[in-house]
């Protein structure tokens, strides 16, 4: 009853989505329109403009969420999230390569070359540290992925530096925003965000096993490299697809999986169910609040998430005392 509820709140974010913009339409308005009896003018704002727009809000948060859940289960760090290991900063200098070097300038390109990156940075920071065994393993972790990032941000910094057409692209998708997507970013992403999370799910009772550490899991007969297979494709194909539809939009797979954490407990099957509907709320509620905060302008998606998602960063860290 609760996941429902959860579902019910995003489908009336949904609503206010669709009604919320530089033109105001009435909530009835935009059930005319989604019915086919509302005025020609609109119809035409809620679908082509809006609809898509609002179901890639919901469609990259849920992918974010869940690849946060699982990111946090396998490395058992409550601070890791995708961005913080490397993997937005891969995709980010792989759109970046794409444009400079191949002149993509579509979506729908952007995906190959976002996985392609997210690939390479999860692995590399993966190699890292998949050797240590000791508790500093999950420092170590998220050690490796800040600087994988912060190598990764140098060299794209200096490649849009020395290439202005490639920055005009660019500019637009880094800041992580939902606004002239198009219904393009949306098709190329549900594909392999629904195959994400259709492996994320079924990972719920292996992920709860790993939690009490390799060992136990090994003991309980959970095959723990497999698992970590699993989890390391579902967070690729998540945040590759996310991150190619609407740019790096960060914090929302950190302040998901600890919301629900204080809500649910730690039964990281509720967990992964509950972060569809979560992080398409968080999404949604972001972006509606860029539209009215700065009306008739927008702040983007991807700073009001940072707005909501540092101060919970910096209360994460001062809170754990080992």
């Amino acid at each position: 009853m609760g996941w429902f509820a959860c579902v019910v709140v995003v489908a009336l974010l949904l609503m206010v989505s669709l009604a919320v913009g530089s033109r105001t339409i009435p909530l009835d308005g935009v059930w005319q329109a989604l019915t086919g009896h509302g005025s020609a003018a609109e119809t035409v704002i809620v679908w082509q403009l809006r609809m898509p727009r609002t179901a890639l809000g919901c469609v990259v948060g849920a992918a974010l969420g869940v690849a946060g859940v699982v990111m946090q289960s396998l490395t058992r760090n409550p601070l890791a999230e995708p961005g913080l290991a490397g993997v937005n900063a891969g995709a980010s200098f792989a759109v970046v390569m794409a444009i400079s070097v191949f002149g993509v300038r579509n979506t729908s390109g952007y995906v190959w070359f976002a996985f392609a990156g997210s690939v390479l940075a999860a692995l590399a920071v993966h190699g890292l540290t998949r050797r240590n065994t000791s508790a500093g393993q999950h420092t170590r972790l998220v050690l490796a992925g800040a600087a994988a990032s912060a190598t990764l941000g140098a060299v794209t910094g200096i490649l849009t530096m020395f290439d202005t057409d490639a920055f005009d692209s660019y500019r637009f998708w880094v800041v992580g925003a939902l606004e002239d997507r198009g219904a393009s970013a949306l098709l190329a992403a549900v594909p392999f965000v629904t195959l994400g999370i259709a492996l994320a799910l079924p990972l719920g009772p292996a992920l709860n096993a790993l939690a009490l550490g390799e060992e136990q899991g090994a003991a309980l007969g959970l095959r723990t490299g497999a698992v970590r297979a699993v989890g390391l494709v579902s967070v690729i194909l998540l945040c590759g697809a996310a991150t190619a539809a609407a740019g790096p939009i960060a914090f929302v797979g950190l302040v998901v999986p600890h919301a629900l954490r204080m809500m649910l407990g730690p039964d990281v099957r509720w967990l992964l169910a509950y972060a569809v509907p979560a992080g398409a709320a968080l999404v949604l509620v972001s972006d509606i609040v860029g539209r009215v905060a700065a009306r008739p302008d927008e702040i983007e998606a991807g700073i009001v998430t940072a707005f909501f998602g540092a101060p919970v960063l910096i209360w994460l860290v001062n809170r754990r005392r080992a």
